[in-house]
């Protein structure tokens, strides 16, 4: 993808700085910690790497036809953060591709590697790629999230994001209503607008007040009062802070939404 979305924070969570073994303390052992989770030998996110996070790296080398020394040299390293580049990776654009099209590609090679928190509530590395490094039980990721994906679909498109995007639901709510993008979901539920006429894709917001939302994904897939999701920060259960990105069904009643320009 362009490297207008590669941010120093994305960077360090992408690049090799180095062997990392027993002994290491810090960043360096709770990545490597992270990831080992990640890709299913789960060990304690304690930021030690100590003698359970050397088996578990041993056994992960093992299953991917690696050198089971235990320690994560490059090769481990980039065997690691392939789910990362994955989701970070470039698309064919078509001369017709619109941002609502493309952003919801984007969204689905996201959720095609199952970004989740490791390590803690609201922690780990794809709560830190979503929210600009940062991470912890008062970052809650959605609206970050959500930010995240329309950089990257803006950057692969090279054009203007249409709103300049927020870590808070409420500022995202703000930012569309001065950007005349923002639809009231009553709209959609009295008649008075299409889902033809909001479009392919949107993004939702799950109102609590008139002046409150508390959640925000993407939508797509809208018939009659149900549309399709694809969020973060949620489960299957539907919970505003939850601890993966998954693909839901949910319904109009309490929701507004953000159009997305043509």
């Amino acid at each position: 993808m362009p490297d207008s979305i590669y941010t120093s924070h994305v960077r360090r969570e992408l690049d090799f700085s180095g062997p990392i073994q027993r002994g290491a303390r810090g960043m360096k052992a709770r990545r490597v910690q992270e990831w080992v989770t990640f890709h299913g030998f789960a060990t304690p996110v304690d930021a030690d790497f100590g003698p359970a996070t050397e088996i578990a790296v041993q056994l992960f080398q093992e299953a991917n036809g690696l050198t089971a020394s235990g320690i994560v040299d490059e090769s481990t390293w980039d065997q690691f953060v392939a789910p990362l580049a994955r989701a970070l990776a470039p698309m064919q654009i078509a001369a017709d591709d619109t941002l609502a099209k493309v952003l919801l590609r984007v969204a689905q090679q996201h959720l095609a590697q199952h970004p989740l928190e490791l390590g803690g509530e609201n922690r780990g590395v794809w709560v830190r790629l979503y929210m600009g490094g940062n991470e912890g039980p008062e970052w809650r990721w959605c609206a970050g999230f959500i930010t995240f994906l329309l950089k990257q679909a803006c950057s692969l498109l090279a054009c203007p994001m249409p709103i300049h995007g927020s870590y808070s639901c409420d500022s995202l709510a703000y930012q569309a209503q001065m950007a005349g993008l923002y639809v009231r979901g009553t709209s959609l539920e009295s008649g008075a607008i299409s889902w033809a006429e909001l479009g392919d894709t949107q993004i939702f917001l799950v109102r609590r007040t008139s002046t409150d939302w508390t959640h925000t994904g993407l939508a797509f897939a809208g018939v009659l009062d149900t549309f399709a999701t694809i969020e973060g920060n949620t489960n299957d259960e539907g919970f505003n802070n939850g601890y993966e990105v998954c693909q839901r069904t949910r319904g109009v009643s309490e929701k507004d939404f953000i159009r997305l320009p043509v």
